[in-house]
């Protein structure tokens, strides 16, 4: 899965965001699950930045959310991200948005 955190920056602040941003994607990439990820500035708008990050499943992102260190450095920041969606599922043979009972057969996937 990959996730898409974009933060509206002032001008101003955008030195110490910037390292607050590199301190939360490195507490995220420490987590168990953690696949890759970038920080990164709009080129036509400088105040627009974004902090993208990809996991092996939806419930290693969770866990890692939930982790002590991503509370403290991660989770204040991402809480400052602008208020849309934010978690997209990877397209590939099998959909992870699919409707489906739970059954033995077919499990719920992590």
């Amino acid at each position: 899965m990959i996730v898409v955190n974009r933060f509206r920056v002032e001008e101003a602040t955008a030195g110490t965001f910037r390292a607050e941003v590199e301190q939360a994607h490195a507490a995220l990439a420490a987590r168990p699950g953690y696949v890759d990820g970038a920080v990164g500035r709009n080129v036509d708008d400088p105040t627009l930045w974004v902090l993208t990050t990809r996991w092996k499943n939806v419930g290693s992102y969770r866990r890692a959310l939930s982790a002590y260190d991503v509370k403290v450095t991660a989770v204040p920041l991402l809480s400052r991200a602008l208020d849309e969606p934010s978690a997209y599922e990877v397209l590939g043979d099998e959909p992870l948005n699919e409707s489906r009972p739970r059954t033995p057969e077919a499990p719920i996937r992590d």
